[in-house]
């Protein structure tokens, strides 16, 4: 019985090949694509899964309420980690870590390399399964000088891992230098890890640092704790929300935990509660995966419900002689179910294709690996998608009555025209709604690399001070400005994107009870004319003016928050240090259009303005950078020149909506393709069903293009339908979507419009090519056929 259903089923196979063609094909396509964002999906939920105590471990979090609401940062006092485990029994290990986002400078046999690294708590190595491969995890970090190296790094150093532990090399950061004994070599990080570092060191160095910096007021380390097990996080979390109030009676900061490996995907919070992150984007690509497979699972549906009338003698002949529903079920089932075998086959061929240019879209080391997961994965995808694809047909086709098929009265039955018609328009729906969401977010991509952002970004590359050019900073920026095609240059304590913040702000008239936040960045001398910030009132910092660094320069929002009238010449109190208000310059975008621009103040301060920025002529920049590289090298002899342009960083604020353009654009590509493929394969039953009729209306003189109208008006119906349809799910669904920026686009009719008039055109020209090949044939022909 088995080999004779096969046998069946091949030769409908044989018989139908075309159908099977575009149902294989399109099948293969749509698994391919939820494969390959299986695969990504699955690489995302597992990220930072891999330590041994996830459950266990935790991230101290603190909100800070303001006047603009609650601001939740990772960030708390060094001291806290230490204080939590004294103070708390339910802490086992407490763990702190800088929050420091610049690379080192790590020294080895005169030779200086670019590094990351963190400062860590002595029990980080307890706390986080990283391996190991020499020194003992109670042992390596517990000496104020010791440094922990990965084995990349040693090769890099010595090019061994081996006898490198007992070595001194120095670290550099800033004007912070010192040598230090490696203790221990750690295996590379895990790639499903959201920290990769190439060394870490001490966090007792760090506090040495911070020196008078080290209060409850900083917040400048993160904490990570690893609870007893058995404790409930709820009742933690009430039990340390005023901790800090303890230590500082008027802090407006509280404390709680999230689960450490909640950090990746759950990363977004507004006003103090957990508002998505990149989950967000693990469920968009979901969804879109399961709109692709079920647009091809349409398919699969219409196509063998409308070759039904073929089949009804067959099944007639079936029930006569005695074959149960049950049986003919089975029998479409498992037709459908191997045709979807079939398409994983070429799926997974597909995706062996696809993997490599796929990471490089996603900006991940993905790889195809037959493990458990992912084999039950493919296996429930397929499985999912043959019995989508085949149920509707088995129960349709399986519930004719032998004397009606036989008298060859199916038509007559109901449901199955309107089935059909109403799978078109969802799939069409679906498709549509794909194609304005390609458009918008292209256009917001669009809008965000175009807006001025007050500043300029464009021809702007930054380095760190290191080794003589951090001694002789002035000199160097002074030797800089020199070179042919160098416009200007400065020094910053960082990147216009990466500031600090403060509440230690006072000013006459403020309100006691209430706490700003305001976001701060220490520059040298031309630092604002260097990024073309325009000064709206005042000036910007000046050699021509004596004690400039007790002078203070605001944003535009500062000032309207602390409701300053004529503020140039007026004090502040900045951590207990009076500043005189010099200039007033006009908001400028340092944050992502994500957010409003916030308030913030410049400070001059060249001892700690070390990352130099160089602002190069349009159309010279391989020269001058030349040039530059000449100059470094002979300035600062060891070191190489590690450079970035800042309009890089600014791309990088918004690395995830650019994937989410690209890989809806491919997406929205697939689904309109798998779409048209199964309008192409109904096109072309209708026009095979209806070949007397088109015979005999050409004999009564129709034309071809009345045919052709004839053939296709039906098919347009359902695509407007479609449209009319996805036009307002797609408009609630992208205006949701938008809200996630401060600034964006308005939502223009003509994108809506666009995007239902290009799926109208794509589907008549699938249709026409069909209705066309229909019209002319002769009608003599057409009549012959029975």
């Amino acid at each position: 019985m088995f080999r004779h259903s096969l046998l069946l089923i091949y030769r409908n196979f044989k018989r139908y090949k075309s159908t099977f063609f575009i149902n294989v094909l399109g099948l293969s396509t749509s698994l391919a694509c939820a494969l390959l964002i299986f695969i990504w999906v699955y690489d995302e939920l597992n990220m930072d899964k891999f330590h041994q105590q996830d459950k266990q471990l935790f991230q101290v979090m603190t909100n800070h309420y303001n006047t603009e609401g609650i601001v939740t940062w990772e960030a708390g006092p060094g001291q806290l980690a230490e204080a939590l485990k004294d103070e708390m029994p339910e802490v086992a290990y407490s763990v702190s870590s800088s929050d420091i986002p610049d690379k080192f400078i790590v020294s080895a046999n005169e030779q200086h390399m670019s590094a990351a690294g963190q400062f860590v708590g002595s029990d980080y190595f307890n706390a986080f399964s990283y391996k190991l491969s020499q020194g003992s995890k109670d042992q390596v970090l517990q000496s104020k000088n010791a440094i922990v190296i990965s084995e990349a790094l040693a090769l890099r150093l010595f090019n061994t891992t081996q006898g490198v532990v007992g070595r001194t090399i120095n670290w550099q950061i800033l004007h912070f230098t010192k040598p230090v004994v490696i203790t221990g070599v750690f295996e590379a990080m895990p790639s499903n890890s959201s920290e990769q570092y190439d060394f870490l060191l001490s966090f007792e160095e760090f506090k040495d640092m911070l020196g008078d910096g080290l209060h409850w007021d900083n917040h400048n380390a993160k904490t990570y704790l690893v609870l007893q097990e058995g404790t409930d996080a709820v009742s933690f979390n009430h039990k340390i929300e005023s901790f800090l109030k303890s230590k500082q009676p008027n802090s407006n900061v509280t404390l709680f935990v999230r689960p450490y490996s909640n950090k990746y995907l759950y990363g977004n919070y507004e006003n103090g509660v957990q508002a998505g992150g990149r989950i967000e984007y693990v469920k968009l690509f979901s969804l879109i995966a399961i709109f692709i497979l079920a647009i091809a699972c349409i398919n699969f549906m219409n196509l063998s419900t409308a070759k039904a009338s073929r089949r009804v003698k067959e099944i007639g002949i079936k029930k006569a002689i005695g074959a149960s529903r049950g049986s003919l079920i089975l029998q479409y089932l498992g037709e459908s179910l191997l045709v979807a075998f079939i398409s994983l086959i070429i799926a997974l061929m597909f995706v062996e294709l696809a993997l490599v240019p796929f990471s490089e879209i996603t900006g991940k080391e993905l790889n195809l690996s037959y493990h458990a997961h992912f084999i039950l994965g493919a296996l429930g995808i397929t499985v999912l998608a043959g019995l989508m694809a085949g149920s509707y047909p088995a129960l349709y086709l399986s519930r004719f009555k032998p004397a009606v098929v036989l008298r060859g009265t199916i038509n007559k039955l109901g449901g199955e025209l309107w089935a059909r018609r109403g799978l078109v328009v969802f799939q069409f729906t679906l498709s549509i709604i794909l194609i304005v969401s390609v458009l918008v977010v292209y256009k917001q991509i669009e809008y965000v690399q175009a807006k001025n952002l007050g500043y300029s970004k464009d021809h702007v590359l930054y380095f760190n001070a290191e080794g003589k050019v951090q001694e002789k900073l002035e000199t160097f920026l002074t030797e800089v400005k020199k070179l042919p095609g160098v416009s200007n240059a400065s020094s910053g304590g960082s990147i216009i994107s990466d500031y600090g913040s403060t509440v230690g702000l006072n000013w006459e008239g403020k309100n006691t009870a209430e706490q700003t936040a305001f976001q701060m960045l220490a520059v040298n001398y031309d630092m604002i004319e260097t990024l073309g910030i325009g000064v709206k009132e005042g000036r910007a910092f000046s050699r021509s003016f004596a004690s400039d660094t007790s002078k203070i320069i605001f944003n535009e929002a500062a000032i309207a928050v602390m409701g300053l009238e004529e503020p140039v010449g007026k004090v502040v109190n900045l951590w207990g240090e009076n500043k005189k208000i010099v200039g007033v310059v006009k908001d400028f975008h340092f944050q992502s259009l994500h957010q409003k621009v916030k308030p913030m103040f410049f400070r001059l301060d060249p001892k700690t303005a070390m990352k130099v920025m160089v602002k190069i002529e349009a159309g010279k920049e391989r020269a001058t950078i030349e040039k530059l590289q000449s100059l470094y090298a002979s300035f600062n002899p060891g070191y190489v020149l590690d450079y970035k342009f800042l309009n890089e960083d600014y791309q990088e604020l918004y690395a995830a909506e650019q994937r989410v353009a690209t890989l809806s654009r491919y997406f929205a590509g697939l689904a309109i393709l798998i779409s048209c493929l199964g309008l192409f394969g109904l096109a072309t039953f209708t026009a095979e069903r209806r070949v007397k009729e088109i015979g005999i209306r050409k004999v009564m003189g129709a034309s071809e293009v009345s045919i052709v109208y004839l053939l296709s008006s039906d098919f347009t119906k359902l695509v407007l339908v479609a449209i009319v349809v996805a036009l307002p799910v797609s408009y609630m669904l992208l205006k949701y979507w938008l809200n996630n920026f401060a600034y964006r686009i308005d939502l223009e009719v003509w994108y809506f419009l666009g995007a239902g008039i290009l799926s109208l055109f794509i589907a008549w020209l699938t249709v026409a090519s069909q209705a066309f090949r229909a019209a002319k044939v002769n009608p003599s022909q057409c009549l012959k056929e029975v």
